[in-house]
């Protein structure tokens, strides 16, 4: 299909359909993105509340060093992201334990020393990974060209490929029993509280070859995005605005037309009636079979990985940067003494720069707290009365700043502004049905979600297509739609 002067509605505007949206402008496409909320980024956004600019979900800027994807396409789009690298990408704080992740390994090298085969392991095979994902990766293929361009790729890595091979059908966990580090519990939950951060899941639910460059993060470099990690997302937009294309926000999309195989039109909340050549869904797959009104049958809607997956409660904080400064570092991953997962046991924090006015009022830095949980709870709650929902909400946010306030001396008389959401506030301003976040955990390579949708002219986009979520993720999946697009 040739792009110039394609017709491309593009429904939500996170990360991956924006991306999308601005590679498919600059090659002569006209694209309209159509936004439920009054600004970009859905999961990566970020918003104002009284003074202060929260990154929404987000915080962690990656995938920005020379040739990962987000440096490739800045400068394919020629945009400059205002993002400047972090010395240390997070502290990692369990019990009497304090490693600081930066670049170079050292510090979890001299408290894991028997892990050093494992990280070299990791090494090698996210360098080919990073390579592979050079300029999109046809995966999972959807024809022989696909295969002759897998085939072309593989070869040039050889003989590092069959290494990737070896791990396709291999969860992490796999494959810390291969180098004995499956009994040496302390590692194996600092590795679970890595994956769970960087790809959604524990190593149990995470596919080995999605874990090595899931763990890769803090030594490919973190990111600090200047004025919050929603200016990806803004950027994004003007990119599509510069080559010709709309982003239209408050204006949520309510009802599609379809015919057969064929989508043929959509209807706003604005009253907009839009036809397209070619439609892109920035939905998760569940959110999309509603809209549509796909039955619960369809492929569309087939579990991909595990059954279970996760929500998050975020706390958003106004802090006394005074306080903010016991932190010690930028980001905290703090675990508490269960040392179990999410549920408010473990959180991540991030905090703004202080002296950055446009995230906080003069002396004040915007701190976005969160821990994973699972979103059937709170769904059960709220369905039971207000109350109920508002006594496990208030549990959570007690818990949460318990934990912070163990790492950092005076936390509480140091809050200015607190809010809190919940996988029913996520629901509601990201439009992800159920309130999960973060994608699909995948256990194989060979059992991932392909942008298809069972409509010939509409393919997803996003986190719920491989290779799944965090910034290079998402733009990585972007470029494999615009060549599927492409193709008609």
């Amino acid at each position: 299909m040739e792009l110039s002067g394609l017709n491309t509605v593009i429904i939500g505007s996170g990360i991956g359909g924006l991306a999308a949206g601005a590679l498919l402008a600059s090659r002569g496409a006209l694209v309209t993105v159509l936004e439920a909320q009054g600004y970009p980024g859905g999961c990566a956004a970020t918003f104002s509340r009284q003074g202060y600019r929260f990154d929404a979900g987000a915080t962690v800027g990656c995938g920005f060093h020379p040739g990962g994807p987000m440096d490739v396409l800045g400068r394919e789009l020629d945009i400059a992201w205002p993002v400047r690298q972090e010395p240390v990408a997070w502290r990692y704080c369990h019990s009497s334990l304090s490693l600081d992740l930066d670049r170079q390994g050292s510090g979890v090298l001299a408290r894991f020393p028997e892990s050093r085969a494992f990280w070299q392991e990791q090494s090698v095979l996210s360098g080919l990974l990073w390579k592979l994902a050079a300029g999109g990766l046809p995966w999972p293929p959807a024809s022989i060209a696909d295969l002759a361009a897998l085939l072309r790729k593989g070869f040039s890595g050889f003989p590092g490929t069959s290494r990737l091979l070896h791990f396709a059908a291999k969860t992490a966990y796999d494959w810390l029993v291969e180098h004995r580090l499956d009994n040496n519990t302390e590692f194996v939950s600092f590795i679970d509280a890595q994956l769970l951060i960087s790809a959604q899941a524990t190593s149990r639910e995470t596919n080995a070859v999605n874990a090595a460059i899931a763990l890769d993060l803090p030594f490919s470099g973190a990111w600090y995005i200047e004025g919050g990690i929603g200016r990806i997302s803004e950027q994004l937009a003007l990119s599509i605005e510069r080559h010709g294309g709309t982003v239209l926000y408050r204006e949520k999309v309510e009802r599609m037309h379809t015919i057969r195989r064929q989508v043929f039109g959509v209807e706003t909340s604005g009253g907009l009636s839009l036809a397209a050549d070619l439609f892109l869904a920035n939905l998760t797959p569940a959110s999309l079979a509603l809209l549509a009104g796909i039955s619960s049958d369809s492929p569309l809607l087939r579990q991909k990985g595990p059954a279970h997956r996760w929500g998050t409660v975020t706390l958003y904080l106004g802090l006394d940067a005074a306080t903010a400064a016991g932190a010690g570092n930028r980001h905290l991953q703090i675990i508490g003494q269960s040392g179990d997962p999410g549920e408010g046991n473990s959180i991540f924090a991030s905090f703004s720069m202080p002296g950055e006015e446009w995230r906080a009022p003069g002396g004040c830095v915007a701190v976005t707290v969160s821990t994973h949980t699972r979103p059937e709870p709170w769904f059960a709650a709220i369905g039971k009365s207000r109350e109920e929902y508002l006594r496990l909400k208030s549990i959570y946010v007690e818990k949460m700043l318990d934990l912070l306030a163990s790492h950092i001396p005076g936390l509480r008389d140091g809050i200015r502004f607190l809010e809190a959401g919940t996988p029913i506030t996520w629901e509601r301003y990201t439009g992800r049905h159920g309130g999960y976040v973060g994608g699909y955990p995948q256990t194989s390579l060979f059992d991932v979600r392909d942008p298809a949708t069972g409509f010939d002219n509409m393919l997803l986009v996003g986190d719920s297509v491989f290779p799944g979520q965090s910034l290079p993720g998402v733009v990585t999946g972007a470029r494999r739609v615009v060549e599927l697009a492409g193709r008609g």
